[in-house]
């Protein structure tokens, strides 16, 4: 029975919560793995995604980050923090999920954006994806299914933007957070874009500046991530284009795996 995984950047959970709820609607994916959702836990609208039928986790924080999985099945235990990883910041939660065909463990995502480089929030974005390698070296052991799925602030390929020159200084582009990205893939995992489709040119983000969106000036950041036990699964990947263009919409919009 086919599962599909949603990954979405939603830029404030309360904010957008109609646009939102619409998109939940259209997509209707089995699970989604939400960031910024820029509210503390109790605060999030439970009730509204509840009424689709989600069984919801969060890790919340005050007006920041934020990271959230939603199910449609049951979701059977959860982890909030990369392991080892000392932070005050809301960024990574992960649950193994009570699939149709067996337990699929899936964590949501947020990495440090890592700007300006040369400052400690360009060490902090790199010491969370060495954090984050380190874990995910640990559950490949365990020959699961896993899905690791957000924002991972990443430009993976030069034509995974509009132009490459406009963001050579810029943390998501540099030669370092990039092998940061590879060494993830290195361990064994598949970038799912990439095995289901991997055409240049296809965009997961546009700024709210300069008519980012109306030129198509945007970058591939959201990437969903398939151990090989996941991989052997996948069926699809689509990025929900659409929902960019929605009124008070998230600077992302939704990348959605589908696992056969």
């Amino acid at each position: 029975m086919p599962l599909k995984i949603a990954a979405w950047n939603v830029n404030s959970i309360l904010a957008r919560l109609p646009t939102a709820l619409k998109v939940f609607e259209e997509v209707n994916a089995d699970v989604w793995c939400l960031q910024e959702i820029k509210c503390e836990d109790p605060r999030f609208p439970r009730l509204e995604f509840e009424a689709l039928g989600y069984n919801i986790e969060t890790f919340g924080q005050k007006s920041y980050n934020g990271v959230a999985i939603l199910s449609k099945h049951r979701i059977e235990e959860c982890i909030r923090g990369v392991p080892g990883l000392e932070h005050e910041q809301s960024r990574f939660i992960e649950a193994v999920i009570a699939g149709p065909d067996g337990p699929v463990r899936i964590a949501s995502i947020y990495a440090p954006n890592g700007n300006p480089i040369g400052t400690e929030k360009f060490q902090f974005k790199l010491a969370f994806m060495e954090a984050l390698r380190a874990h995910l070296r640990g559950l490949l052991r365990q020959e699961e299914q896993v899905v690791v799925a957000g924002d991972y602030n990443v430009i993976v390929r030069d034509v995974d933007c509009h132009d490459p020159r406009v963001w050579t200084g810029d943390a998501l582009f540099q030669p370092e957070t990039r092998a940061a990205y590879r060494a993830l893939l290195n361990l064994g995992y598949t970038d799912a874009y990439m095995q289901a489709d991997g055409a240049a040119h296809k965009y997961t983000f546009w700024d709210y500046q300069a008519g980012a969106w109306q030129k198509d000036n945007g970058i591939r950041i959201d990437h969903l991530l398939l151990s090989p036990q996941s991989a052997d699964r996948l069926m699809s990947v689509e990025i929900f284009k659409k929902a960019r263009g929605l009124e008070k919409a998230s600077d992302h919009v939704p990348i959605v795996a589908t696992l056969g």
